[in-house]
């Protein structure tokens, strides 16, 4: 039993390893040459060498993400002014615990934003239907671009907005500071836009008559409720049929206060950068930059001839080469305004729609400081809905609503050529 080199001895036998080998010479294949043991101890040793060395790259790497990713939303949390609005809502704690969301609860209600998760894209961004971890069921609106320079007013906005709440707004959760743009966290409304309510294909029947007054009534009681009854009159800036969203019951949402802007109390206005869509513009705040809660009246008045009429105030021309609310205002003056009106309307609609009508002209005569104020719409379109009662125009001078009969075509289209030299001028770059 020996497998290196044996030498008999008297009564017995010595067994040792070949010279330069070492290891158990009684076992088989027990003596090995150290340069294979070293070369296998080399070898195991640097296995297990690289093994840690990948181990530990791969631990570093992710350490070192995770500090960037941390710093990042650090920086974007205080870039986006996350510091003001903790102090901003801190004397709500309520307020405080839900206003200011992590990115992570959202990449969780997202799905890490997975495009299934979209129900709108548009031109300021995107809209993503999300679950959170309470199981409330939320819309996020991720926008494209932000200006630097409005982040302290968009924070205020969010802040105030967050305090805000009226059955015909959308609801503000919150938003989340820690990406590049903030994201913006608001109540899900499941039944989608009025403009898409509205404008169906032929020949499937729109919104009924009545559910066209009821959401111009629950519109214009929400913009007089941001007008007049919070502590810094709140001016939406972009009123138009996409920006009402309608509840399982059609009750109607202002959204998308993105362009919106907070005018103190001691002030008349404020100049702004012109934001707003196209057709629903205030000519007067186009051409002067003077922002007044009267640019939502405009934009509410050209609304009204869209429920009207059913037309696109954005894209509509009539064959005179007029735009909606000059081709509008120049058929009541004439008492022909059932060319315009919606078939539905009429067949459905009785006095109250010519009522309508006039407060529509009302709404967007050129001279702001001769248009109703939002609260005065308001009651104006609530006394509409009073059965058998005559439509009182409240708070304003009745006589200025006289458009029907005493005025000629001409007259209204001179009085409109600024709205017609805007809509033309809205083609090229201002």
């Amino acid at each position: 039993m020996c497998s290196g080199e044996c030498t008999n001895t008297a009564g017995g036998y010595i067994c040792r390893c070949p010279r330069g080998a070492r290891g158990n010479p009684r076992i088989k294949d027990g003596c090995i040459k150290p340069s294979l043991v070293l070369s296998i101890s080399i070898g195991t040793g640097s296995g297990a060498g690289l093994l840690l060395l990948v181990l530990g790259a791969i631990f570093v790497t992710r350490k070192l993400k995770h500090q960037r990713a941390k710093a990042s939303k650090q920086k974007f949390f205080r870039q986006n002014r996350g510091h003001l609005l903790q102090q901003l809502v801190s004397q709500k704690a309520d307020i405080a615990e839900r206003m200011i969301i992590p990115l992570v609860e959202l990449e969780r209600a997202t799905n890490n934003f997975d495009k299934a998760r979209e129900i709108s894209r548009g031109g300021h961004g995107t809209v993503y239907k999300g679950i959170m971890s309470d199981l409330h069921v939320v819309a996020i609106k991720k926008s494209k671009v932000v200006i630097q320079r409005e982040i302290d007013e968009f924070i205020n906005e969010v802040a105030i907005l967050s305090q805000i709440n009226h059955r015909n707004v959308v609801k503000l959760f919150g938003c989340c500071l820690e990406t590049e743009v903030p994201l913006l966290v608001y109540e899900f409304i499941s039944n989608g836009t009025l403009y898409h309510r509205l404008h169906v294909e032929e020949p499937k029947a729109s919104l009924p008559w009545v559910d066209r007054l009821r959401i111009a009534t629950e519109t214009a009681r929400a913009l007089a409720y941001l007008h007049s009854a919070v502590s810094f009159p709140i001016v939406h800036r972009d009123i138009k049929s996409q920006n009402i969203l309608l509840d399982d019951t059609l009750v109607a949402k202002v959204s998308d206060f993105g362009a919106s802007r907070c005018i103190p109390v001691d002030q008349t206005g404020d100049m702004t950068v012109i934001q707003g869509t196209f057709g629903y513009l205030d000519p007067t705040y186009y051409y002067s930059g003077w922002l007044t809660e009267k640019s939502d009246v405009y934009s509410f008045g050209v609304f009204l001839m869209e429920l009207l009429t059913r037309k696109k105030p954005c894209s509509y021309r009539s064959s005179e080469e007029e735009s909606l609310v000059a081709y509008f205002t120049a058929l009541l003056a004439k008492g022909n305004l059932v060319h315009v009106l919606d078939p539905q309307v009429v067949d459905e609609g009785g006095k109250e729609v010519e009522e309508v009508a006039v407060l529509a002209m009302a709404c967007v005569r050129m001279d702001g400081d001769h248009r109703p104020t939002m609260r005065q719409v308001e009651m104006t379109l609530e006394n509409l809905q009073v059965p058998h009662q005559d439509v009182v125009m409240c708070g304003t001078d009745s006589s200025g609503y006289q458009v029907i009969e005493g005025r000629n075509r001409d007259d209204t289209s001179r009085q409109y050529s600024l709205e017609e030299e805007y809509l033309l001028s809205s083609k090229y770059p201002r």
